[in-house]
């Protein structure tokens, strides 16, 4: 069953879909000292979209590896990966698996469970279908905005740094922004 709200996202297409990193970006936005905020994006992940007949039947599975953080600053980066924050030696890789997609006016909710240093959360995600294209190589491509609002310290992430005159250095607060570019593996109804 297609729903009006499929058939309205430009060059809708039920498929599998693999995540092209090269044209993708996964960052974070956290507030610093209070004053401020960080940005930074991890370099290396990677996941699989598979677009139903319906959208409300897609699902996506995406994995990231934390060590590839890149904030701008080696240092802070060093900090990132180390017991500290990240506990990149014990937990590698970060997973996340849909359980549901709904429609939440002109956008959709693809709720799942996030999982970072082996604790596992439900998270949703509103996301934005940009539409799809034929690519350069003969291929089609589609595109979606993403985003989500989690709290650091729920993911075991909780080390606090107070600052003398109140607050924190790190704020627990991480704003998630995905822009993912996928390319078409197999139409459906083979999916």
């Amino acid at each position: 069953m297609t729903t009006a709200a499929t058939t309205s996202i430009p060059g809708y297409r039920a498929g599998l879909w693999e995540i092209d990193p090269v044209h993708s970006d996964v960052s974070f936005t956290v507030r610093h000292m209070m004053v401020s905020k960080v940005r930074g994006r991890f370099g290396t992940f990677s996941g699989e979209i598979v677009t139903g007949d319906d959208v409300t039947d897609s699902s996506v599975t995406a994995s990231i590896d934390p060590a590839s953080v890149d904030t701008g600053s080696d240092l802070r980066d060093k900090d990132l990966r180390s017991a500290n924050f990240f506990d990149v030696t014990n937990y590698p890789i970060w997973t996340f698996r849909s359980t549901g997609v709904r429609p939440d006016g002109d956008r959709f909710v693809v709720d799942g469970e996030l999982t970072v240093k082996g604790v596992t959360r439900s998270v949703p995600l509103a996301v934005e279908m940009n539409g799809s294209a034929p690519d350069i190589d003969g291929g089609t491509r589609a595109g979606f905005s993403a985003s989500t609002t989690i709290d650091r310290s729920d993911f075991g992430v909780d080390i606090k740094l107070p600052l003398d005159g109140g607050g924190v250095v790190v704020g627990n607060t991480v704003h998630i922004a995905l822009e993912i570019e996928a390319v078409l593996r197999r139409a459906s109804p083979t999916v």
